[in-house]
């Protein structure tokens, strides 16, 4: 069986209307099956202004804005009568789910009754979510439901190695590949640091910029974040404080980060030029798989300061392209581990410059190419599996 021989229907919470890791991920990865010739039919809630253009076949799905302030996002509610017809007329040979929503579990439900294979890809740690709403009463509840989904899939894949050992300790699955991902080095490089947009920004030349890269919404630990440049204030460490990105803490953030420049949203080569403009790379978020805007800020030469958990421990090699500090539920001891892993690159150019070379030189051992092609042999083993049992089960029932 070949690539060109795949017919996947693919299930997303968010495929384009709103631009996240996740999405860009899976839009590379549509775009890589389709260039190797599979079929792929994409079910996913639609806007009037979405994000961006979809790569392949759209198809949307009931969805309804998401409650806790997070109305500019949509949860698939289901699939509806005209999907599932789209979805007998497509016939796919595989069923590919992303995120753990209503539509998804009816689109395993209807592919387990056509007895089609289904495999589901991990991108967020979505048990640690209502932590920071205030819910942690629920986090074992979310686990169970998390756990429940996935071991009714087929396999699962995930962006780390690290996410990957989470999943199995939690026992999520038994079978587990690795889906990695890429970075786009024309966009991402230490060559487009730009000192006159720096210096537009009020940025001087020997200004040590701290980058903040993302959405702004709590989970990314904007809370964390914001304590830990408190604490470097307070130990009179020379710094300033960039924030790439928009969202709907953004005000929240701005009130706890006086004096720090809000760059707003960029994308593409805009993105490349502010985030190579920055100096250290600060990512204290705990939610990541993988965490694509770590690997891109290694890209852009800057040493990175982490959580050491899933995602960024599996690109930081911990004192030579950054530093990882080991994730803990006190905000202020955390944020003081933190204080005191980035002090150290603000006041040493020598230790900035060779952690962020050092980092550079690991972005580009990420591939694209091959990294999709991991996902692509991983239908076609599933497709496989599943035929080479159907044959046996006939051969039983035929000999009864």
């Amino acid at each position: 069986m070949e690539t060109s021989d795949l017919r996947i229907a693919l299930f997303s919470g968010n495929y384009n209307y709103t631009r996240d890791g996740a999405n860009q991920a899976l839009n590379r990865l549509v775009g890589s099956l389709l260039g190797n010739g599979a079929s792929v039919r994409i079910y996913s809630p639609t806007v009037a202004e979405p994000a961006f253009e979809p790569t392949g076949d759209l198809i949307g799905v009931p969805s309804a804005g998401l409650p806790f302030g997070r109305g500019e996002y949509r949860i698939p509610t289901g699939l509806g009568r005209k999907v599932k017809r789209d979805l007998e007329k497509f016939a796919p040979n595989i069923v590919h789910l992303s995120s753990p929503d209503p539509a998804s579990h009816a689109a395993l439900k209807w592919a387990q009754d056509q007895d089609i294979p289904v495999l589901a890809s991990v991108h967020t740690r979505f048990e640690t979510y209502p932590r920071y709403y205030k819910l942690g009463f629920m986090e074992p509840l979310v686990v169970k439901l998390l756990k429940r989904f996935y071991n009714r899939c087929d396999a699962l894949v995930a962006p780390s190695d690290s996410m990957i050992e989470e999943l199995l300790a939690m026992d999520m699955h038994d079978d587990i590949g690795l889906w990695s991902r890429g970075v786009e080095r024309t966009v991402f490089s230490s060559e487009k640091r730009d000192l006159d947009w720096r210096r537009s920004l009020g940025l001087a030349d020997d200004d040590v910029a701290i980058v903040f890269l993302g959405r702004l919404v709590m989970e990314k630990g904007l809370d964390v974040f914001a304590e830990t440049i408190v604490q470097l204030r307070k130990r009179q460490v020379p710094h300033k404080v960039l924030v790439i990105g928009d969202g709907p803490a953004r005000e929240w953030f701005e009130t706890n980060l006086p004096g720090g420049i809000f760059a707003g949203f960029k994308t593409g080569a805009d993105l490349g030029q502010a985030l190579a403009s920055g100096d250290i790379f600060f990512n204290p978020s705990i939610t990541e798989t993988f965490g694509n805007v770590t690997l891109e800020a290694m890209a852009c030469g800057l040493p990175v300061a982490a959580a050491g958990a899933t995602g960024a421990a599996s690109l930081v090699n911990d004192g030579i392209t950054g530093q990882l500090v080991p994730p803990t539920k006190d905000k202020e001891t955390n944020a003081a581990a933190f204080a005191e892993a980035i002090a150290p690159y603000c006041t040493d150019p020598a230790l900035r410059m060779s952690h962020g070379a050092a980092g550079e030189a690991r972005s580009r051992e990420f591939s694209w190419e091959a990294i999709n092609q991991a996902v692509a042999d991983t239908y076609i083993r599933l497709i496989k599996d599943r035929r080479a049992l159907q044959a046996e089960e006939a051969i039983a029932a035929a000999s009864a």
